[in-house]
């Protein structure tokens, strides 16, 4: 359930820094900036995808405005699965790929035994 983000990598002309732009607004007019050593505590969905991008690893900072987020690669990383995790950030249920990701089907309740 929910709708996949359409993300498109625009080209950046710094060296470890990758661009996406995103078919919908996460931060309005406001900038947002996160580092990898910083705790965030916020829980807007601005706040969700920068927890999701750092916990990947390989980032040293991350930069939203509006429907540009900016990603600058630690020295070496790649940026590969960076457009996955943006993309499924609004995924709540995923097609069941690994075990424990099954949809959840309720059995239908037991019909009480007659009683003579």
């Amino acid at each position: 359930m929910g709708q996949p983000i359409t993300v498109v990598e625009k080209k950046s002309h710094r060296p470890g820094v990758l661009r996406f732009e995103i078919n919908r607004p996460l931060t309005g007019m406001g900038h947002e900036r996160y580092l990898a050593a910083q705790v965030i505590d916020g829980h807007r969905p601005v706040d969700e995808l920068a927890r999701r991008l750092l916990a990947r690893g390989g980032i040293d900072a991350v930069h939203i405005y509006d429907n540009m987020i900016t990603v600058d690669l630690s020295k070496g990383a790649s940026g590969d699965g960076l457009l996955d995790v943006i993309r499924e950030l609004f995924l709540f249920y995923r097609e069941p790929s690994a075990p424990g990701q099954e949809p959840r089907v309720d059995e239908p309740a037991a019909e009480p035994t007659p009683t003579s």
